[in-house]
């Protein structure tokens, strides 16, 4: 009678192969995740280069720029008033030096100093004393810029012709009544009773505006609105940014700003035809000094200006709409 000998134990040889394949298998299926990672980024990239060349814009780090620069925007308007006068301060002073930085690519001697300080000194200005601070701190500014401009004549680097020199002195001008005036219109109406919540209702239409004009243009522009100025702009989105206001300037009058129902499509109204005009005027200042993008400050974006450009007079519009309706 035999001995049962018991179960087998496996082999060495038979554990090293079961170790090999188990390796090979996770190599295996690594690759094949590299792989789908790869082949996943790759459609990103080919969409987005395909939206990049109908838009000229990145669109996914203009998303993630856009969601920070709201985010500041929002907690500054909704918690503390004061946080708006310093995302204000920073904003403007930016955007003044980068348009003075545009100007002086264009040939314009534009003194960048004076212009910076002209610039933060309107926003203190508006928010402690009110319209007669914005005023007088704005043409302030601009005897400043000008004063400056024409002392850098003792300096032969910087000595022109009284004509170039009153074209350099016009644009510090132009930056402190284009951008900074109509920028200080935003910090007054903060200041107000219940300000916050208008100037946070016209800065939601001015991004409704846009947004609906990119997604209709983007799907059915066929007609161009004034392609010599703006190429990609079309009477279709501009028709689609117009039915997306005034269908949040409704909801916008009766749940935010506590208005009649009739108000809000004269909101938004209002707002559409200032956030085109504000963007045309970017378009055909960016034509005459024959550059694609004030900077290359906010990747997707192009510059501060780039964003701001629709904001700047809808801002003077909101604050007129306030002290007409509120």
């Amino acid at each position: 009678m035999t001995e049962d000998p018991g179960p087998t134990k496996p082999t060495r040889r038979g554990r090293g192969t079961t170790r090999a394949e188990f390796r090979a298998q996770v190599q295996s299926t690594k690759a094949d995740i590299e792989r789908q990672v790869q082949a996943t980024r790759a459609q990103i990239d080919a969409t987005n280069e395909r939206i990049e060349a109908r838009t000229g814009r990145n669109l996914i780090l203009a998303t993630l720029i856009g969601l920070v620069l709201g985010g500041s925007m929002l907690v500054s308007l909704i918690f503390i008033k004061e946080l708006f006068m310093i995302v204000a301060f920073v904003i403007v002073g930016f955007t003044s030096f980068e348009l003075a930085q545009a100007l002086r690519h264009g040939g314009r001697n534009v003194p960048r100093i004076p212009v910076l300080l002209s610039a933060v000194a309107v926003v203190p200005a508006a928010f402690y004393w009110d319209a007669g601070g914005q005023w007088l701190a704005t043409l302030g500014g601009i005897a400043f810029i000008a004063l400056w401009r024409v002392g850098m004549l003792v300096l032969p680097a910087h000595r022109a012709p009284a004509r170039f020199v009153l074209a350099d002195i016009g644009g510090g001008f132009l930056i402190q009544v284009y951008v900074v005036f109509l920028a200080s219109f935003a910090v007054l109406l903060v200041t107000q009773d219940g300000g916050q919540w208008w100037a946070l209702a016209f800065l939601l239409l001015v991004i409704s505006a846009d947004t609906a004009a990119y997604a209709a243009g983007l799907s059915f522009g066929k007609h161009k609105m004034v392609p010599t100025i703006s190429p990609k702009k079309t009477w279709e989105g501009f028709a689609g940014a117009a039915l997306a206001c005034i269908a949040i300037g409704i909801l916008l009058a009766v749940f935010m700003l506590g208005q009649p129902w009739w108000f809000g499509p004269i909101f938004g109204v209002v707002i559409l035809i200032t956030a085109t005009f504000g963007d045309l005027a970017e378009s055909l200042i960016k034509r005459d000094l024959g550059i694609k993008d004030m900077s290359s400050w906010l990747p997707g974006h192009g510059g501060f200006l780039d964003r701001l450009d629709s904001i700047l007079p809808s801002a003077a519009a909101a604050y007129a709409l306030y002290l007409i309706f509120a």
